[in-house]
């Protein structure tokens, strides 16, 4: 699995997922890495190999660290 591209918009924070065709993720999130949290933010599926994810809830969060999982 690769990130190929990470960016900053005005729709949020996101990144291209890059991986098995037709393969499905879920991106979680966790506020910190000492005791983490992880909540599912979002289920992709990579049609062609890859798919874009976009969190427009990252300016909530002071720090915000992400993980993929194949489901």
């Amino acid at each position: 699995m690769s990130f190929l591209t990470i960016r900053v918009t005005a729709n949020g924070f996101g990144f291209l997922i890059s991986w098995a065709t037709n393969a499905s993720v879920v991106v979680e999130a966790s506020p910190g890495l000492t005791t983490p949290v992880w909540t599912p933010v979002s289920t992709n599926t990579l049609t062609g190999g890859s798919s874009q994810f976009t969190d427009p809830d990252w300016k909530n969060h002071p720090t915000r660290f992400y993980r993929i999982r194949s489901p």
